[in-house]
């Protein structure tokens, strides 16, 4: 275990069970997409263009998997705070020095609640977290107010009506819970950030079964959703769809970032 991941109150997480079944899998099912997982991480530090020994807070971090670029500016002396309400995934971190979990949620370091060791952050990220919260502008309210000048909060979050093979239940349920990134960005200018959202695109070409792997376990939350039977019914409806062997999509990401005057 990561030093600290015992500490701060009890964390009541409604989808901590899909996040212990998912922490098992989670990095094996990007085993097979290392390109897709290298672009991330050089898309989020071109963004954040971080400067040596930022004080960074990656929100919903999970294993760490897309901090590698971030780490190459973090140090022992200001590591990267991995925020995650799931204490299986926080597990999952690389043991190095230059991270240092922190098991909460956002609205708990908004809050603060939860403390974390930095009187001001330098910048906040979220990737493909954002959806998890329940009253946004408030959440980047309370972010905003503990950032340090010139600080940051960067969230990458993915539109309303994917593109993903996916069973129809699955595209329809996802935009139901889905915010609009429009939206998103509205409450970043709310809080007084400077506000910048630009989409940006990647291609995925993908075998057809590592493809139905990934749905059979569930890695997006979304599917955590639907009962093991319905999984079943939309890998038939999948496969009848998607007869190809490899399976090509457009993966489009919203980019949002707020910069503090």
């Amino acid at each position: 275990m990561h030093p600290g991941c015992e500490k701060g109150p009890r964390v009541i997480d409604l989808t901590d069970e899909h996040y212990q079944r998912l922490a098992k899998t989670y990095e094996r099912n990007w085993a097979d997409r290392p390109e897709y997982v290298a672009w991330m991480a050089d898309r989020i530090m071109s963004w954040l263009k971080p400067a040596p020994d930022d004080r960074i807070a990656d929100i919903g971090s999970g294993t760490g998997l897309f901090l590698s670029r971030l780490m190459e500016t973090a140090s022992a002396r200001t590591p990267i705070l991995c925020v995650d309400p799931s204490q299986h995934m926080l597990d999952l971190l690389p043991d190095d020095p230059r991270l240092s979990p922190v098991r909460a949620t956002a609205e708990q370091i908004a809050s603060g609640e939860v403390p974390v060791p930095y009187e001001h952050v330098d910048a906040f990220v979220f990737k493909e977290a954002i959806h998890h919260i329940k009253d946004i502008p408030e959440t980047l309210r309370g972010l905003a107010e503990r950032l340090a000048p010139r600080g940051r909060i960067l969230i990458v979050t993915l539109p309303r009506r994917l593109e993903y093979p996916l069973f129809p239940e699955a595209l329809d349920r996802f935009a139901g819970d889905q915010p609009e990134p429009a939206d998103i960005a509205a409450a970043m200018r709310e809080t007084g950030l400077a506000t910048e959202h630009r989409s940006e695109e990647y291609a995925v070409t993908i075998d057809r079964e590592q493809w139905i792997d990934l749905v059979r376990n569930q890695w997006m939350s979304v599917l955590s959703t639907f009962t093991a039977g319905e999984i079943d019914e939309g890998i038939e409806t999948i496969r009848l769809l998607h007869p190809e062997h490899e399976i090509t999509y457009t993966d489009r990401f919203a980019f949002i970032q707020g910069v503090k005057h």
